[in-house]
């Protein structure tokens, strides 16, 4: 039985349009997405048959995928789920006072957060997280899947930034995709990441 699943979208294919079109949403998620399913499952069964069989010469290229796979599978996941054909809008409550802690104001906030996205060199993830340590939200670029994620920040929103998810409908111009998704961000998930963020990060890092 496989470890891993691809979960449903929560909407149509159709229901970002015209933000983001139904044929990409189809390729993203049953194409793209199922991919980094498949291989997460395949990594692990990869690794179970080398340790049975005593041969751990592929072992760090088998975590390697693992890790890559892996982390596609998660960052879909939660990509999915902070979309919305109801979102929009700036958020409220306290994402919206962290926001403004962090950056001053949210139109600041979204500046930064679409150099970051358009700065990427090659494939990644554009991502505001929660700073467990510092108690503070922060905005980074994630490589590939997994690479570059500093130590103890949780993701609260992220955005796909790999060719697969925006080209059919915006070719090579990113700064245009940022500002679509601005127009569908489920700002309520987000807020709810948050928070969950914030209850696991206590106590978690740094014990007095």
């Amino acid at each position: 039985m496989a470890t891993y699943t691809l979960p449903d979208l929560p909407y149509d294919y159709a229901a970002l349009e015209p933000h983001i079109s139904a044929k990409i949403m189809e390729l993203h998620h049953d194409k793209h997405h199922k991919t980094y399913v498949d291989g997460a499952n395949k990594s692990l069964e990869n690794l179970r048959e080398a340790r049975e069989k005593g041969d751990f010469a592929a072992v760090n290229q088998y975590t390697k995928d693992f890790s890559f796979n892996l982390g596609g599978h998660v960052n879909h996941s939660i990509f999915w789920t902070l979309l919305s054909p109801n979102g929009g809008g700036q958020p409220e409550g306290e994402l919206a006072e962290a926001i403004k802690d962090s950056f001053g104001d949210f139109a600041t906030f979204q500046k930064q957060f679409t150099a970051v996205a358009t700065g990427i060199q090659g494939s990644g993830w554009a991502v505001l997280g929660y700073d467990s340590v510092a108690g503070k939200l922060v905005i980074y670029q994630m490589y590939d899947q997994a690479n570059n994620v500093p130590a103890g920040v949780l993701p609260v929103f992220q955005l796909d930034m790999w060719e697969h998810a925006f080209y059919l409908d915006y070719l090579n111009v990113k700064a245009d995709y940022v500002k679509a998704i601005w127009n569908i961000v489920n700002w309520e998930e987000a807020g709810q990441r948050l928070a969950t963020a914030q209850e696991q990060a206590t106590g978690l890092l740094i014990r007095k």
